[in-house]
């Protein structure tokens, strides 16, 4: 099992450097840093945060948060407004221009890994989506800090293209 396991660290640092996941090329000015991608996807299912709740839902300091919500911010992905509940700090929230991005590069990325999966049949892809979900809550279980996931998110979002039939697919 040391071996397997060794294997998967090995697998999982790799996986990092995948950045195209096989789409076709993204529009130049649309694509999110994967920082801004992380931040604006908590708000758009949180709804409003502070630095703070953004700091602790990601594990890191506050002067780190504030740097990557300063860049959402003046590319107006995100604007910031009084706290809704009364509150003293004032809040992030994500901004329409920065939720069309958003969605942009989640269809951007869907279509990519539906294009670099399209040969898998649907039992390993199933598979791969229960591996990742179950690796990831057991880590956000650990740390204390769970990533809230919505009840529909196993819906496609619009503009989601069917991937490309596999050979075996097309020879039928």
């Amino acid at each position: 099992m040391e071996r397997e396991i060794a294997a998967i660290e090995r697998e999982l640092r790799l996986v990092g450097r995948h950045t195209t996941m096989g789409a076709d090329h993204f529009p130049p000015g649309d694509r999110l840093e994967r920082s801004a991608h992380l931040l604006l996807s908590r708000i758009e299912i949180e709804g409003p945060l502070s630095i703070g709740q953004l700091a602790d839902a990601f594990g890191l300091d506050t002067s780190t948060v504030n740097r990557q919500t300063a860049a959402v911010l003046r590319a107006d992905l995100a604007e910031r407004i009084p706290d809704p509940d009364g509150g003293m700090a004032k809040k992030i929230r994500i901004t329409k221009e920065g939720l069309r991005r958003l969605h942009a590069n989640r269809v951007w990325a869907i279509n990519g890994l539906g294009t670099l999966l399209a040969d898998w049949t649907a039992d390993e892809i199933a598979t791969l989506a229960h591996a990742l979900l179950r690796y990831n809550t057991t880590i956000e279980e650990m740390e204390g800090r769970p990533w809230p996931r919505p009840g529909d998110a196993l819906v496609p979002p619009e503009g989601l293209r069917e991937p490309e039939p596999c050979e075996e697919e097309r020879g039928r």
